[in-house]
């Protein structure tokens, strides 16, 4: 390879060209340095513009992050306020859970002991009623009146009514039926037995017993003959008084228990007494309501009227249908029971 050597580059080119163009490379180079300063001014007020922003973005940096630790720090009171907040809550609630069992439990405890008062109290109606019952029908067997045994069994339906238990209803129907039936029952006339009684007892003296001599007839008028009477019809009269008088020596009768063939005059005293004293000790029965030992007694006075005194005698007679209807009306003083009221009374209380 081969080299030329170069032209000097510290001589100008020296031409007429170039030096008629001095003026305007001058003009040129002061709008250069003009456009220059425009820039550099340019480029200050934009630095300094640029300065300022980023001094105000520094600035509202600075703010928020002023107010971010602002509300961070506000932002965990809160939440220590809020935890602390949740754990009184959860402590109260715990106290309101721990309260409300106990109040559960007391209720459980208040209803059972609810019912509890209320089985005590209906047992303790039902026994109070059955005593009054047992009472009035004491009192009505005694006074021989339904009256008592009446008002007890409505004062009892009503005290039930009052109740309103539904397991009480069998005990108001049985109430109610115990009722009906006692309305129905009629009670014998005591007055009128007692009377009849006081009758029999009059009659005791006047029965004839049965081995009982007959009296004698009092004469209608004397034998003797008057003096305008005829001789036959005299002796006629005097026939047939004499007939009559041994007509009265001898009586034939038949008596079916030697007992009563065989009593004495004293013995038949002592008969009379007897019945008297079984028909008095039956007015006393009625009387006390014992009407058992009063039929008994009827019984015996009965029987005793029938062995000793003469069936064929008018008062034997009017005695024997005044103990037959004494005995049947004593089977109307019978006071009736209510037993099927107690029943119920007694099931209710045993509460089935």
């Amino acid at each position: 390879m081969t080299s030329e050597p170069a032209a000097p580059r510290d001589e100008p080119l020296k031409t007429p060209a170039l030096q008629g163009d001095a003026p305007a490379r001058t003009a040129s180079s002061g709008r250069l340095l003009l456009l220059v300063g425009l820039l550099a001014v340019a480029g200050l007020a934009a630095g300094v513009f640029a300065w300022q922003r980023l001094n105000n973005i520094q600035e509202q940096l600075a703010r928020q992050s002023a107010d971010a630790i602002s509300d961070a720090a506000l932002a965990r009171a809160t939440a220590k306020q809020a935890q602390d907040l949740a754990l009184e809550t959860a402590a109260k609630l715990a106290v309101t859970e721990a309260k409300l069992a106990e109040v559960s439990l007391q209720r459980t405890q208040l209803e059972e002991l609810m019912q509890s008062l209320a089985r005590s109290r209906d047992e303790n109606l039902m026994v109070d009623i059955e005593s009054a019952l047992r009472l009035a029908q004491q009192q009505a067997q005694l006074t021989g009146s339904l009256e008592p045994l009446l008002a007890a069994l409505h004062s009892a339906d009503v005290r039930v009514s009052r109740a309103a238990q539904p397991r009480l209803a069998h005990v108001q129907r049985a109430i109610a039926r115990d009722t009906g039936r006692v309305k129905a029952t009629a009670l014998a006339d005591m007055p009128a037995l007692l009377a009849k009684l006081d009758e029999l007892v009059t009659l005791a003296d006047d029965m004839p017993v049965v081995n009982a001599i007959a009296a004698a007839k009092p004469a209608a008028e004397s034998v003797k003959r008057k003096p305008d009477e005829p001789v036959s019809t005299w002796w006629a009269r005097l026939g047939l008084s004499v007939r009559d008088e041994i007509k009265g020596l001898v009586r034939v009768s038949h008596i079916e228990d030697p007992d009563a063939a065989l009593l004495t005059p004293d013995q038949t005293f002592f008969v009379r007494e007897n019945l008297k004293l079984k028909l008095l000790n039956a007015r006393l029965g009625l009387l006390s309501h014992q009407n058992d030992a009063a039929r008994s007694d009827l019984a015996s006075a009965a029987q005793s009227a029938a062995k000793y005194f003469d069936g064929t005698s008018r008062k034997t007679q009017t005695a024997n249908a005044l103990l037959i209807q004494v005995q049947s009306q004593m089977r109307s003083l019978e006071i009736p029971r209510i037993d099927e009221t107690l029943t119920a009374l007694s099931t209710a209380a045993a509460g089935r």
